[in-house]
Formats: structure tokens, sequence, C-alpha cells
């Protein structure tokens, strides 16, 4: 995915985005089990003050802390998806390509067979439990 620097100067940082980002975890219970009171105080006046914050300190609190609620609101298929089936399908593509098989690269790339090669794996694993 890349290093974190580089998502965040491409996030848009607007009032509205961190709003809905607040009220999403809310909802789902992340708000104050993973923020600490000067995390959350930063989002909730953050809109308050400024539509879109210029300042280089601020955008980099404000990255970071959406980030890590981000983080915390991905669905569990969705980070199995990079820790499991994203890595099973890069090999499976490459042994492929060494077969000569030369669309395998596409499969390696596909979020559908990314996503089935992750819950195969998790089935398997969970059968043998």
């Amino acid at each position: 995915m890349g290093d974190n620097g580089v998502c965040i100067f491409m996030m848009d940082l607007s009032s509205h985005l961190i709003l809905e980002l607040r009220r999403r975890a809310l909802r789902r219970g992340v708000w104050f089990r993973v923020l600490d009171r000067a995390e959350r105080a930063i989002l909730d006046l953050a809109p308050k003050c400024v539509d879109r914050p210029r300042s280089p300190r601020l955008i980099d609190a404000i990255a970071k802390i959406i980030v890590k609620l981000k983080v915390a609101l991905a669905s569990p298929i969705v980070k199995l998806r990079s820790q499991i089936g994203w890595p099973l399908a890069q090999k499976i593509s490459q042994i492929a390509q060494k077969w000569g098989n030369k669309r395998a690269r596409e499969c390696a790339e596909d979020k559908c067979y990314i996503q089935y090669l992750t819950i195969i794996k998790i089935n398997d694993i969970s059968i043998f439990r």
C-alpha cells in the first residue's frame, strides 16, 4: 500500500469528512475505544473552527487520527484480504506466469479473486481447529 504519508496527502480533510467519520465511529463503538481524549477533542473542534485545515501540524494530527479510525473501522474481511488473500494471489499469479499464462498477472490484482482466496483459506484453517 505504501507509506502512510503518501496516502495522507491524497486524503480530503474537509469538515464534512471528519464529521462523517466521527458519526460512523460513534455508531460502531470505536470513537471512545480507539481514540484518547486529545484525539477526540481535535476531531470535535477542527470542523467547528475551519472548513479545511491549512496548518501542516493540524493536517498531520488530523490525518494520523483519521488513519487510526479507518483501520479500526475496517471490516475483518478487509484486513484478512490484505494479510492472507493478497499474498496468496501474488504467489499463485507468479507460478501461473512461470507456466506461461500471460493473463495471470491480472488475477493478482482482482479484488473478487483475492476475497475468494481469503475466504477459502479462512474456511480451510477453521476446519482443522
